[in-house]
């Protein structure tokens, strides 16, 4: 029974730790690089018939060149909404009509620019590795709970204990890879 729940907390802590890895990995895909990416829309709802509708769904989106991207509207008669819905979202990106596509241009960034970026990024990463220690934080206060109460034995806590390290340790070495390929992605000129 002790093993099942020391597995059990291991899977919670893991899908938690997966869920911190992926919401790093959607805060850097908003992170502009001056690169046209599709990435850069994913929080753009546009006000389709009176809800809030994620931007793919009422146009089509492509990267036709590394510095634009092409929004074209599904029915024309959204084409204003979408306009207002970009400069809502202050991408500081200013979407350009031409009365059936609009046009986003990525403009180059500055070193200055790269380097603040690289900064945000690094910022962003701490967070999610934050999110990952409190993951392990709250699995190790569990195992010492179940030894406290004699659920598990002295040496079964030490072993979920080290299983919780390593399972913290490879999190945060894929959070830190991805920050890397950011990191690299945004200095490249």
């Amino acid at each position: 029974m002790s093993e099942e729940q020391l597995k059990a907390i291991e899977r919670d802590m893991e899908g938690r730790m997966v869920g911190a890895l992926n919401v790093f990995r959607e805060d850097l895909a908003k992170l502009r690089t001056g690169r046209a990416t599709l990435g850069l829309l994913d929080g753009v709802s546009v006000d389709y018939y009176g809800s809030q509708t994620p931007l793919n769904q009422v146009a089509s989106l492509s990267v036709p060149d590394s510095n634009t991207i092409l929004i074209a509207p599904w029915e024309p008669k959204v084409l204003a909404d979408v306009e207002r819905a970009i400069l809502k979202c202050n991408l500081g990106l200013t979407p350009n009509n031409d009365g059936k596509v609009i046009r986003l241009n990525i403009p180059q960034l500055t070193e200055e620019r790269r380097k603040e970026l690289v900064k945000i990024a690094h910022d962003t990463g701490e967070g999610a590795r934050s999110a990952v220690r409190q993951v392990r934080r709250d699995g190790n206060e569990s195992v010492k709970k179940m030894e406290k109460s004699k659920e598990i034995s002295e040496d079964q806590m030490h072993d979920g204990l080290e299983a919780i390290q390593k399972l913290t340790d490879t999190y945060v070495g894929k959070i830190e890879d991805v920050l890397q390929v950011k990191e690299k992605e945004v200095m490249e000129v």
